[in-house]
Formats: structure tokens, C-alpha cells, sequence
């Protein structure tokens, strides 16, 4: 098997033996790389470093990663012009935070058979939210319901009023460690 040492040094090929105790002498591990390879590669490290520095890797990845969240706005057909600036005002607000949002208009009774309706409703929707948003999904008919899903435009969610106090307090902590040094 070919053997690389921990700095990265190629060793040469000898016996399964021989790297074996050629890592056991430097105190490290000796881990199959390529298993598959003619001759097979191994290298000699510690084993339980590289592992915990895989996990830290990890870790940090999914620290950065971010979820996106569809979150839901129902509206009936006939919708009051308060109600709709309502609904319009909390889409801009999840918008903001970096989730899509799925607006849905549900028809109610004999309402159905004016499906225009609730498609002008979205068409109205789109217009005034349309700063922040762009359509992901055009308006479809699901059963009793117009659907239309709308991603925010910037791909960076703005900070929220939590973020943003977390922010401020660690700056007053690091602001006091500096007074008190």
C-alpha cells in the first residue's frame, strides 16, 4: 500500500505491517484513504483530530445555512381594503425576513364561479408587493382555492429587530470589557 505521512509526504509502498508500525512509532493512526486504488493509499494522522475537525466543519455550515420558511397568507374573494392592506403588510414583513411566502384566495360558497376575481385579488397583490418580491409561482387553481408562491428579491435577509439587539448588546458587553481592561 502506497503511505503518505502527516505532513503530507509521500512514504512509498510497503506492507500493511510496516505502515502500521510506521504510525504507531509517530503516536498516530493509520486510515485507509482510497481502499479502492492500485496500490491501496493510506496516511498516517490522528484520526480522532481529523474527526472532531470534520464535526467543527460541519457544524459551522449549518451555523451559516439558513432555512427558508414558506409561510402562508389566506384571503377570501371578497376581502375588505384594511384586510388586504393587512395581509400585504405582513407578506412584506416575512418577505423581508427571507421566506417566500404562498398567498392563497379560497372562494367560499357560490363564489366559485368567479374565479376572476380572486385572480385579479392576486394580481393586485403582486403589484403592491412587488418592491420586495418577485413571483416564484404564477396563480393555479388547487380545488376551491387560487394559489400563487413569491420569493423575496434580495437574496440577504434584513436583520430583525432581534438581530439587531443581540448586535447592540454584544457591542455594550465588548464596550464595557474594553473600560474595564
Amino acid at each position: 500500500m502506497l503511505v503518505i505521512d502527516a505532513n503530507g509526504e509521500k512514504k512509498g509502498v510497503m506492507s500493511a505491517k510496516d505502515a502500521q508500525k510506521l504510525a504507531y512509532d509517530q503516536n498516530y493512526d493509520l486510515v485507509k484513504i482510497a481502499p479502492q486504488a492500485t496500490p491501496p493509499v493510506c496516511r498516517i494522522m490522528d484520526y480522532g483530530k481529523y474527526c472532531f475537525e470534520q464535526q467543527k466543519r460541519e457544524k459551522e455550515a449549518r451555523k451559516n445555512q439558513r432555512v427558508v420558511e414558506i409561510k402562508e397568507i389566506r384571503m377570501f374573494s371578497a376581502i375588505d381594503t384594511h384586510d388586504f392592506e393587512t395581509k400585504v403588510s405582513q407578506g412584506k414583513k416575512f418577505l423581508q425576513n427571507g421566506d417566500k411566502v404562498k398567498v392563497s384566495v379560497r372562494f367560499r360558497k357560490r363564489a366559485i364561479a368567479h374565479p376572476h376575481l380572486g385572480e385579479e385579488l392576486l394580481e393586485r397583490y403582486r403589484d403592491e408587493i412587488g418592491d420586495v418580491a418577485v413571483v416564484d409561482k404564477p396563480p393555479k387553481m388547487e380545488g376551491r382555492a387560487i394559489v400563487m408562491f413569491m420569493a423575496p428579491k434580495q437574496n440577504k435577509p434584513e436583520k430583525t429587530d432581534k438581530t439587531q439587539k443581540k448586535q447592540k448588546q454584544a457591542k455594550q458587553v465588548e464596550q464595557k470589557d474594553e473600560a474595564e481592561s
